[in-house]
């Protein structure tokens, strides 16, 4: 089995992130551990103001700043990173994407490496992303159960991946102008270039969400809208309908059913409300889907209820696209996560 250490100068690591504080030194000291040395690792930062950036120059690693006077998004740091990889060390056939909030699990590279190594078209290998905390919270257990995805061949990935250079430059790389959802979005170009994504039965990184309030996982949902939004915008006129059924979904259940169940009942006798037992029945198919991952049946429910509850805020992030885009703006991040505080080298 192909491992990292015997090719050492083919892989590069790519980081970005912005105001993750503690979470970002837990991430670079989790790369910088476990990988040979020498291994090119460049940590790219989206205006952090927590001292992410000396934290990271102080471990040693290779730090970028985006330029401010440009909307960033984790597309551009992430095509920032990779451009600076490919250009210091032409030599790499093979990138590990990482958020700044997520740790890398013992020995994931190299099981990643022999399965794409494997494969000629094999683009992309993801694996298990596990929250760090998921008792801390409703919200925490609803990441890690969201992590928790089929395994086999697939349509996307996330941001923590083990990814082929040459399939990157293929598609041109992320979408710099994608505030959310731009790593499914490059999927869609890479599979209809005939690349493949697979998830793997394999943990891979510790993710720490923080999200401990509603008023978090109400923000995340409707970045999620938006890049469902987004991501049928930009392909849902293809042959696959790329997140059409979805956001179409999000309309129906998040604004007109409410809508016409309410606003008919005086008109009904109260009749258009059973338009209401649809979420019913949305809860019990949620609930029978995740119990194909063998879910306890208490967090099966959760799960459920929280899915049904989101296509109301997924809906309002997909009117938020339609109007930025409308108005001829450019998006500017939907931030869920407070920042994790400021640091000082005593974090070291």
């Amino acid at each position: 089995m192909l491992q990292v250490s015997q090719i050492t100068n083919q892989i590069g690591v790519v980081a970005i992130g912005r105001n993750e504080g503690e979470r970002l030194v837990r991430c670079l000291k989790s790369l910088l551990a476990q990988l040979p040395a020498g291994m090119p690792i460049v940590y790219v930062d989206s205006g952090s103001t927590d001292g992410s950036v000396e934290m990271a120059q102080a471990l040693g690693v290779h730090t970028i700043g985006l330029d401010l006077s440009i909307p960033f998004t984790m597309a551009r740091g992430r095509n920032t990173g990779f451009q600076h990889l490919v250009e210091q060390f032409p030599q790499i056939e093979y990138v590990q994407f990482i958020d700044g909030d997520c740790e890398l699990l013992p020995n994931w590279i190299d099981r990643a490496l022999a399965v794409i190594s494997a494969d000629p078209k094999l683009a992309v290998v993801c694996g298990r992303r596990r929250e760090r905390f998921p008792e801390a919270s409703p919200y925490n257990r609803l990441a890690d159960m969201e992590w928790n995805t089929a395994i086999g061949e697939t349509d996307a990935c996330g941001g923590d991946a083990l990814m082929r250079v040459s399939a990157i430059q293929a598609v041109g790389g992320y979408n710099p102008s994608l505030i959310a959802g731009e790593e499914p979005e490059m999927c869609v170009r890479l599979r209809q270039q005939g690349w493949k994504i697979r998830r793997i039965e394999a943990d891979m990184t510790l993710h720490d969400a923080a999200m401990l309030k509603f008023g978090q996982w109400w923000k995340r949902t409707v970045r999620g809208g938006w890049a469902m939004a987004a991501g049928a915008a930009l392909h849902g006129a293809t042959p696959e309908r790329y997140r059409v059924k979805e956001t179409r979904s999000r309309w129906i259940w998040g604004l007109f059913v409410p809508i016409l169940a309410l606003g008919l009942a005086p008109f009904t006798r109260g009749l258009s409300l059973l338009l209401l037992l649809g979420y019913v029945w949305q809860l019990w198919k949620v609930y029978q889907y995740r119990q194909q991952f063998q879910d306890a049946a208490a967090a099966a429910w959760l799960y459920a209820f929280f899915c049904v509850l989101g296509k109301f805020p997924e809906m309002l992030g997909q009117a938020q696209y339609w109007l930025t885009r409308w108005r001829g703006q450019q998006a500017t991040l939907i931030e869920y996560k407070a920042p994790a505080g400021t640091l000082n080298k005593s974090a070291l």
